[in-house]
């Protein structure tokens, strides 16, 4: 058995007396965790031990159509989302609430606004960002930099040019760190288009106290 993982987020999930049960997805159904079995059904346990969190989420049950997608995704997010690597989790979960939110998918903006709380991000930082802008105070002029590059690279990405990547350097990012922000951002566009098209709701996470 691996060991679990130190998630803050699902820690809080679990502890939440009122912590919202998954939705299924409205438009095509997932794989349920009342019906997965097999290589699903252990993915599914996997994830149970090595998170700590009581039920799968959705976006899990909707990659679970493909088990082979399902166990690559599980390793995406453990190692490229849920802990720090060349940017740390506070960023990460900056540059995955502001581009579900510009991507209009209130499933992974609220599930990563609410993360982003508990790895310290201000309610000022959330508002502005669920709202799809980086021009606050409450966003250092470095993390508003590294963020419009963000959503160039979601919205525009065949205009990156050498003078974006300067820019970031300039701003103090590290070319690891800049590579790290594409592939996140990247990896977000992939969930929000995912979770729009099989349907799935906001969880209400962001209303949990």
């Amino acid at each position: 058995m691996s060991k679990p993982m130190s998630t803050p987020e699902y820690i809080a999930l679990s502890a939440a007396n009122d912590s919202p049960l998954p939705h299924p997805p409205r438009n095509l159904a997932g794989v349920s965790e009342a019906v997965a079995e097999g290589e699903v059904a252990n993915l599914y346990e996997h994830f149970r031990e090595h998170f700590g969190r009581p039920q799968v989420p959705g976006i899990l049950q909707c990659f679970a159509t493909h088990p082979p997608l399902l166990q690559q995704m599980m390793d995406l997010a453990e190692y490229m989302i849920f802990g720090d690597g060349h940017l740390g989790r506070r960023v990460k979960e900056m540059i995955a609430t502001l581009v579900s939110s510009r991507n209009h998918c209130p499933y992974c903006a609220d599930s990563h606004g609410f993360f982003l709380k508990l790895h310290g991000g201000s309610a000022e930082a959330l508002d502005s960002l669920l709202a799809g802008s980086v021009d606050t105070a409450a966003i250092t002029e470095s993390e508003q930099t590294l963020l419009r590059f963000a959503t160039k690279v979601n919205e525009n990405s065949q205009a990156i040019s050498p003078t974006d990547i300067s820019e970031l350097r300039s701003a103090g990012w590290t070319e690891q760190q800049i590579a790290e922000t594409i592939h996140v951002t990247a990896l977000f566009a992939t969930y929000n288009r995912v979770a729009n098209a099989f349907g799935l709701e906001s969880q209400g996470l962001l209303m949990l106290r």
